[in-house]
């Protein structure tokens, strides 16, 4: 009778006035301010809520044209890859390699660690032009360097911010600060997904570490979270705890989905909270992922041909398994497939960071698998609707590192902003282009300067969405990932 009586208790609380205005976060004024900013609801059917497509509602617009490309695969050297050793050949810093930099190169200019007149530093690698295009790439990129006919490069990028976590934040989010959605999110909460068994949006990292920015270079913000991308590993399950416990089976496991499923649609239908849905719909998503996502991620089901051209080694975690994994997502229709690869801040304070050490490894682990993405997802006919992007997320400067004014011992750069090398390849990107140019120390874009903003509105382009147009009512006004600036970078779409 006791138990009774406290659960009648609690039923008849949520119905009384008292306890409404008590327990509203912040009573009868955030009741006013929801209706003042307009915040709404979808127009839900109740009933249907615990078997709602969460995940494909989006912002319940189609694209706004026809787009070019159905699907990204954007590949991230987290801690950014010197331009001066891969894209950017500059003969005059070369020339005056070991010598002072001038006092006009440092006036106004903010670097991590770089104090007084520190010297310039020339290439540590070869350049040569290669293909029809005669691209500069430099021999850390044997590989690569046969890809220079189906790539544009962007050679003066340039950004805000000169730390890493704001810059991949900025990158990412469109703003240097915590809370706002990641492009991965912006574009699935726009086009859905193409395959309801696996997530619409999938990040995978190899290097050893997390980008500076963590979790947050692929967090939904303030849109709802079933539009974050699902992290899955190359090694051991691709999902954490997606498995089912030992001794459920299968049939357990959907009782128990559909048991807990039935309690959040009773939830949502008192409290009108719309991450109850998101629940719902995560429930519902893991139970499909456990068939769907081990048979995505089984590399080793690939030809001996295609290990071979992509370096792969199944069951371990590297940037080629990724790069194959990523073909595989791709073509199961995955919407944005996002690869983090760590280990690319090249100081040359110790000799991980040197540009004649690690930055040659890491150029190693990269380029024969990038190589084989390009070429892999030309030969399935898969390129022209898929637009893959690479880069980082600051450039490094012509100067070498001099922290407190004395220099590293190995040859590495500091962290700069004006300028910085990134390529693109496929949905609707002119082929065997480089665009824009750096002064004659790449240190600064001169002409043809492409903003990240304009970056992330190019690749919202390509996926038949007007950036300022493609925007979610939050806190009073309506935000977007370009926040309020870039332009579509035209010359370089076909």
């Amino acid at each position: 009778m006791k138990i009774f009586n406290e659960v009648k208790q609690r039923h008849f609380q949520f119905e009384t006035r008292r306890h409404f205005l008590k327990m509203c976060s912040t009573g009868l004024g955030g009741m006013a301010m929801g209706s003042l900013f307009g915040t709404t609801l979808p127009n839900l059917d109740l009933a249907k809520a615990g078997s709602l497509d969460f995940a494909n509602m989006g912002s319940g617009k189609l694209p706004h044209f026809a787009p070019k490309a159905k699907r990204v695969i954007y590949l991230h050297m987290a801690g950014s890859p010197s331009q001066l050793e891969l894209f950017d050949y500059k003969p005059e810093l070369n020339r005056m390699h070991g010598e002072v930099c001038p006092a006009s190169m440092m006036e106004g200019k903010k670097f991590a660690f770089i104090s007084d007149l520190p010297t310039l530093l020339g290439h540590q690698a070869e350049f040569k032009q290669h293909g029809q295009s005669g691209t500069w790439i430099s021999d850390r990129l044997p590989h690569f360097s046969s890809m220079a006919d189906e790539i544009t490069v962007l050679k003066a990028m340039h950004t805000d911010e000169f730390n890493h976590a704001p810059a991949q934040l900025l990158l990412f989010s469109g703003s240097p600060r915590l809370g706002r959605p990641s492009m991965g999110s912006w574009v699935t909460y726009g086009l859905g997904s193409e395959n309801e068994n696996l997530p619409g949006y999938v990040v995978l990292v190899s290097g050893g570490k997390a980008p500076s920015a963590g979790k947050s270079a692929w967090g939904s913000g303030f849109l709802p979270s079933v539009y974050q991308g699902v992290q899955c590993r190359s090694e051991g399950d691709p999902i954490l705890y997606v498995s089912d416990p030992k001794g459920m089976s299968r049939n357990l496991r959907k009782q128990s989905i559909e048991a807990i499923n039935k309690i959040n649609q009773k939830q949502f239908k008192e409290f009108q909270d719309p991450e109850i849905l998101t629940r719902i719909s995560q429930y519902e998503m893991a139970f499909k992922m456990q068939m769907s996502v081990p048979e995505a991620m089984d590399i080793s089901k690939e030809s001996k041909a295609t290990h071979e051209m992509y370096g792969t080694e199944p069951g371990k975690t590297s940037f080629a398994n990724n790069a194959l994994l990523a073909r595989r997502l791709a073509e199961r229709g995955v919407r944005f497939i996002q690869l983090f690869h760590w280990g690319w801040d090249h100081h040359g304070n110790n000799k991980f960071s040197a540009l004649h050490h690690g930055f040659k490894e890491r150029c190693m682990e990269v380029d024969q698998a990038m190589t084989a993405l390009l070429k892999d997802l030309k030969m399935r006919g898969l390129l022209e609707d898929t637009l893959v992007v690479w880069g980082g997320e600051f450039g490094r400067t012509p100067m070498q590192e001099n922290r407190g004014g004395v220099q590293t011992s190995y040859a590495g750069r500091d962290h700069q902003t004006g300028a910085f090398s990134m390529w693109m390849a496929g949905g609707g990107i002119k082929p065997g282009m480089s665009f824009g140019e750096t002064d004659e120390f790449g240190l600064d874009g001169i002409r043809d300067r492409v903003h990240v903003h304009d970056l992330q509105a190019t690749i919202l382009h390509q996926l038949g969405f007007n950036h300022e147009k493609l925007t979610h009512h939050f806190q009073g006004r309506d935000f977007r990932l370009t926040d309020v600036a870039g332009k579509v970078v035209r010359d370089i779409i076909a």
